[in-house]
């Protein structure tokens, strides 16, 4: 049998991506060869790069994410699933950073950001959500960016000042709490740390528009005709409504025996996070009938929930 080190390469091409490395002689997914062979399966041809096209990444993207759902975490194969997937799907990081090019942020950065909302997406992505990977992880990659640019732009708008005073803040909230086991008041807070107590809220202000500054914009894909509201609107009513009963085991067989269709509503707004008007297009009716579908779901969740009670 052959050595690790006397083992023959295998090379192949992936959405341009080279991937070179040593065939594996085990069952499991570990390896490159392995992932050739899983790909003739699939009659996808990763040895010329004029074959793998975008589809054939789509179909591999398909067979593997639910290879990694089925997979231990911690695994080798767990590892080298989640690294070719990322691969994979590096075109969508790079189709989402596209659309920012215009801004003054180097391209590499956002690529890289990007990066992390991919890896996120395929982390959260469950292949009983019934939709293309593509689909869930597009607003993923772009979100990540959009606070990427949030984030940066309170850094340079933000006087110093603030910025230091929020992080002296928070600190000392973080003491005060494990003395008090409750989080400080102001007065508290100003008492602290020898300041006023209108300084401390000027602080606390800046804080709270560095996280939630995306509040104040419009959700997307809810403007003019699509029932338009802002975002803080949108979520704070989905959250208030779900909050109470997301994790609770008692919902389990509620949930399953939703039809299909709501099924689907609650898996895409909750587990793969889209919007009203994203569902409205992947299910083919409006966004203002998804918003309805939804808000009654949730009644009737509620409402079973207590009668179970």
């Amino acid at each position: 049998m052959p050595t690790a080190a006397s083992r023959p390469s295998t090379t192949a091409r992936v959405n341009g991506a080279r991937l070179t490395e040593p065939a594996p002689d085990t069952g499991e997914l570990t390896g490159l060869a392995d992932l050739v062979r899983l790909a003739a399966d699939l009659d996808i041809d990763l040895g010329d790069p004029a074959e793998t096209v975008p589809d054939d990444a789509r179909k591999l993207s398909r067979v593997l994410l639910a290879r990694l759902r089925a997979t231990e975490d911690g695994t080798a194969e767990y590892s080298y699933v989640r690294g070719t997937l990322i691969e994979l799907n590096t075109a969508l990081v790079k189709f989402a950073a596209s659309r920012f090019a215009h801004r003054k942020e180097p391209m590499d950065d956002i690529l890289q950001v990007g990066t992390i909302g991919l890896i996120k997406a395929i982390d959260r992505f469950d292949p009983s959500y019934n939709v293309e990977f593509s689909t869930f992880a597009l607003p993923t990659i772009s979100g990540e960016i959009k606070r990427f640019f949030r984030d940066t732009s309170w850094m340079v708008h933000v006087p110093r000042r603030l910025q230091e005073l929020r992080l002296t803040l928070a600190k000392a909230t973080d003491a005060i709490e494990q003395q008090l086991d409750r989080e400080p008041t102001p007065a508290e807070l100003a008492a602290h740390l020898d300041l006023t107590k209108t300084e401390v809220l000027e602080g606390l202000t800046a804080a709270q528009a560095q996280s939630a500054g995306f509040l104040d914009t419009t959700a997307p894909g809810s403007g003019p005709g699509e029932g338009g509201g802002l975002a803080a609107d949108q979520v704070a009513r989905e959250e208030r409504a779900f909050e109470t009963v997301l994790c609770l085991e008692a919902l389990k067989p509620l949930i399953a025996a939703l039809p299909q269709r709501e099924h689907t509503i609650l898996s895409l707004r909750f587990g793969a996070e889209l919007t009203q008007a994203q569902i409205g297009r992947h299910l083919g009716i409006s966004q203002m009938h998804v918003s309805r579908l939804l808000n009654r779901t949730l009644t009737d969740l509620r409402a079973a929930l207590l009668t179970e009670d």
